[in-house]
């Protein structure tokens, strides 16, 4: 996920600046829909239908599940609207870093099959030693990476530009093109190994090597949402297994929940079925891949992530052995850390990656042009998700999201209680 916090925001203020006088689709007046009544798959579809029409979003998809069936499966709006093809149930899309949930799962599995535990020093587990400059002393685990409190840190000078690539083939006359290779220097590339890619971090002769990847921390103690950690724990596995990540994901996650249209390999995605992914209505960004792949680069499709819900929320009470028996399940959300740990705006605690917060866990992402969110209830009695090609990385478009993401919690919430 990006956040503020992990891109320039200078840059991305003038470049919003630039964006809105270039454009004349402004729905910012609009006034709210209100959820009122909501008790039938119609009446939320209809209200669903209201906000499309109302609020600056090219398209979304939601799911809900309810007991353990899926209840409500919709789509709404445009992948591409140039084209004017509708987002629909088997349109791609990069959820972000809603992926980190399933390095959790990942991880969870390798515990299971015997590769390492939450408490294993990941310098067992890696071919070469890790050491963080500002506490070299430090010890990181595998639980550390998994909760983010490793001392490993991204570099808001460096992250986006070492990690995003524009995939070769784009448009690169468009005004979101030039955004991505002009302002935020972003290259055209194919993706790199995970190897190559945390090397240039880690190793002493690698390009970002240095002091500004790590805090003077004890591991454990420290909460700092880390990007490249989790790229560094999808290298754990992928260490530990002896096996490309990718692939372990395939094998292990993706095929057993059916999610056969999904995939962390970027060059896998048929680009005549991926969405748009739009800073505004006006401005489409060209398709783009991450270096880091775990942290936020699983693309997949609203009938696909359905069934990754709908396993987790019966997961989550002990009703599943799709992935691994249900030890492991409870080891997803269980609270990993000492309260007070998790700052209050973020989470109260976390599981592994999941984060609770209140009587839900959850987790979202945010990438360039894309938003998503699942949140599933801890007693599981409920879950929903909703994947969208909008934009809340630009410092502007980050409180359009927010108001966007609760109209539709909200009427979620309603057609849950009604039922």
């Amino acid at each position: 996920m990006i956040t503020l916090s992990r891109i320039t925001r200078l840059t991305l203020l003038s470049l919003f600046a630039f964006l809105t006088s270039c454009s004349s689709d402004d729905n910012s007046t609009s006034i709210d829909p209100t959820p009122m009544g909501i008790q039938t798959k119609a009446d939320l579809t209809a209200y669903f239908e209201e906000i499309i029409e109302t609020k600056e979003i090219p398209g979304f998809a939601v799911s809900i599940a309810i007991g353990n069936d899926i209840e409500y499966k919709a789509s709404f709006g445009f992948e591409n609207i140039e084209t004017q093809q509708g987002f629909n149930n088997q349109t791609v899309i990069n959820i972000a870093s809603l992926s980190k949930s399933f390095v959790g799962a990942a991880t969870a599995k390798a515990i299971e099959q015997g590769y390492f535990t939450l408490d294993t020093p990941i310098n067992e587990l890696l071919p070469v030693k890790i050491v963080n400059l500002a506490n070299p002393d430090a010890i990181i685990r595998v639980r550390h990476l998994v909760t983010h409190t490793s001392g490993i840190v991204d570099d808001p000078n460096t992250y986006i530009q070492t990690n995003y690539f524009v995939l070769p083939g784009q448009d690169m006359r468009t005004i979101g093109a030039n955004i991505l290779i002009n302002s935020l220097g972003l290259e055209v590339n194919h993706p790199v190994s995970l190897s190559d890619y945390l090397g240039e971090y880690f190793l002493e002769d690698g390009a970002l090597y240095g002091n500004s990847n790590f805090i003077d921390t004890t591991p454990g103690e420290v909460w700092s949402y880390s990007n490249v950690a989790t790229s560094l724990m999808g290298f754990v596995i992928e260490s530990a297994t002896e096996e490309d990540f990718a692939a372990y994901m395939a094998t292990h996650i993706l095929l057993p929940l059916q999610m056969n249209n999904s995939t962390f390999n970027v060059t896998e995605v048929n680009q005549q079925e991926w969405a748009i992914p739009y800073l505004d209505k006006n401005t489409p960004l060209p398709f783009y891949g991450n270096h880091g792949y775990p942290e936020g680069s699983i693309h997949t499709t609203n009938d696909d992530l359905t069934n990754y819900l709908l396993d987790m929320t019966k997961g989550i009470k002990g009703q599943s052995n799709t992935l691994f028996t249900s030890e492991y399940y409870e080891l997803l959300f269980t609270e990993q850390l000492p309260m007070g740990i998790v700052p209050d705006f973020f989470a109260k605690n976390h599981g592994l990656y999941w984060y609770k917060t209140g009587d839900s866990w959850s987790h979202g992402g945010n990438s360039l042009g894309v938003s998503s969110h699942m949140e599933i209830k801890a007693n599981g009695s409920s879950g929903f998700f909703v994947i969208a090609n909008m934009d809340a990385t630009f410092s502007d478009n980050t409180p359009k999201w927010e108001a966007v993401l609760q109209l539709i919690k909200e009427g979620i919430q309603q057609y849950i209680q009604n039922q």
